[in-house]
């Protein structure tokens, strides 16, 4: 049941905002083998230096998640220092907050459709009835059930999410790790996998491969700089001033680890070849490699687990993003209500349904085809996102009605020029190459969804303000 109030809870410290933000390392999975077709072994180093690149951004982040503190993460941000001035910053700090919407959303949408397609495949050898049902049938039914799951917890409050996080995170995290380390003590990792394929042997470095590996960049920030993710929690820590900072950033040393292990232990163990024949589910084969068959189906449980739990932390992180807006009054005011245990409820009823509607279209597509496209486009989301709140974050340091605001946790001097620096870089190179990647991996169909759900916000945006107008005139 929803309440009048519109105020997130302080109801959680650093370490159940890092248990929910955990589930951002599992983002590696569905662009392990689409970065080994590209990049081939150099994808090792790609994931390496875009988490770099996140601790970059998110030093910025967590000053401003300490700074602003009733702001909720990057859409807060961008709304908030964007928002203080006229109706076109508004507008500027709004798209972010519904670009950073994008960007998280269509999580739900991917893992469900990856968990549609792993059940088929393990379904038909314990219930042979289930044989003949369609990957499409089990995705929408996994979606539904899933986001059901979620909602219900989810309803109790932040903090029995965490929990959820919690569980799910040893469920998870343990066997990945286990699957991907064990090749170094079995002899089936070979680092000679790595050192004699760094690059595709067309690999040139013209135009087209320095769009190629901009567009990687700009995908690879989606998963492996996601972890800014705990600070949107913001509101919701208990003391804000300790919690961003090390929920922030213990997240991302486990990122800096996982992303470069897990793709170097791959490569090393199937080589580029074998990740590219089995490019939507590589770590399959490595269980069967090293554990056999049953290696194999433990493995599908607990990559199933891991997607549930990512789709918490999306489900999480896209709902008080639309909070977020309706409360800034970008998005109608209906959207702004949260229930007597503070979680934006109307929000995540509202995502959910995109989410069925994004698994129904795109689940016809080929199983490979369907998860990478609606990545692609939320990876657009994400480039604007992180594009227009790092410019925030120059703007309130330049500022005057912001720059001499208390900030409780600082980045190193002169950041705002480092900051604007990735600004730029994001809203330019990064989107041209997102752009061309996506023509290249999987036609135009991507990008033209990305444009069409980020041009949504343009009426959705006039709603909202003319619903306070008529307010303010009532």
């Amino acid at each position: 049941m929803d309440s009048d109030s519109t105020s997130l809870q302080r109801s959680i410290d650093w370490k159940q905002g890092l248990a929910i933000a955990l589930g951002v390392p599992l983002l590696i999975l569905p662009s392990i083998g689409t970065f080994a077709v590209y990049l081939w072994a150099f994808a090792i180093v790609a994931w390496g230096l875009s988490v770099l690149q996140g601790f970059i951004q998110n030093l910025a982040y967590g000053e401003m998640a300490t700074t602003f503190a009733n702001a909720s993460g990057l859409p807060g941000f961008a709304q908030t220092v964007f928002g203080a001035g006229t109706q076109t910053g508004k507008f500027i700090g709004g798209f972010s907050a519904w670009s950073y919407w994008f960007a998280w959303n269509p999580v739900l949408a991917i893992y469900s459709i990856l968990i549609g397609d792993y059940l088929s495949g393990i379904m038909p050898s314990i219930i042979p009835a289930f044989a003949d049902v369609s990957p499409v049938l089990l995705s929408i039914g996994a979606g539904i059930i899933i986001f059901a799951a979620l909602i219900l917890i989810n309803s109790r409050g932040v903090s029995s999410g965490a929990t959820v996080g919690y569980i799910l995170a040893v469920f998870s995290l343990i066997p990945l790790l286990v699957i991907t380390v064990a090749p170094f003590f079995t002899g089936n990792f070979h680092v000679e996998y790595i050192t004699g394929s760094w690059f595709p042997t067309d690999w040139n470095w013209g135009l087209s491969n320095v769009l190629i590996l901009l567009g990687i960049m700009a995908t690879a920030q989606w998963s492996a700089c996601a972890w800014e993710t705990a600070a949107i929690y913001g509101p919701e820590y208990k003391n804000p001033k300790s919690d961003v900072p090390k929920a922030l950033f213990i997240c991302g040393l486990i990122c800096l680890f996982s992303f470069v292990f897990v793709q170097a232990s791959v490569t090393g163990t199937l080589g580029v070849d074998g990740i590219i024949e089995q490019r939507v589910s590589p770590l399959l084969p490595m269980a069967t490699m090293v554990f056999g068959e049953w290696g194999a189906l433990i493995a599908i449980v607990m990559l199933i687990a891991a997607m549930v739990l990512i789709i918490q932390t999306a489900f999480n992180g896209s709902a008080r993003s639309m909070h977020s807006m309706a409360v800034e009054g970008n998005l109608p005011s209906y959207l702004s209500k949260v229930n007597s245990k503070g979680t934006p409820m109307r929000a995540m009823y509202i995502i959910a349904i995109f989410n069925v509607l994004l698994i129904l279209i795109f689940s016809f597509m080929e199983a490979s085809s369907g998860p990478a496209a609606i990545l692609s486009a939320s990876a657009m989301g994400y480039v604007f996102a992180n594009g227009i709140s790092l410019l925030a974050y120059y703007k309130a340091a330049t500022d005057p009605k912001f720059k001499d605001l208390e900030r409780p946790f600082k980045a190193p001097k002169g950041w705002k020029y480092v900051a604007l620096a990735f600004s730029i870089l994001n809203l330019t190179l990064y989107l041209v190459g997102i752009i061309y990647l996506n023509a290249t991996d999987a036609g135009w169909g991507p990008t033209l969804l990305g444009f069409v759900v980020l041009g949504v916000f343009a009426p959705l945006w006039w709603w909202a303000q003319k619903e306070q107008k008529n307010k303010a005139a009532a």
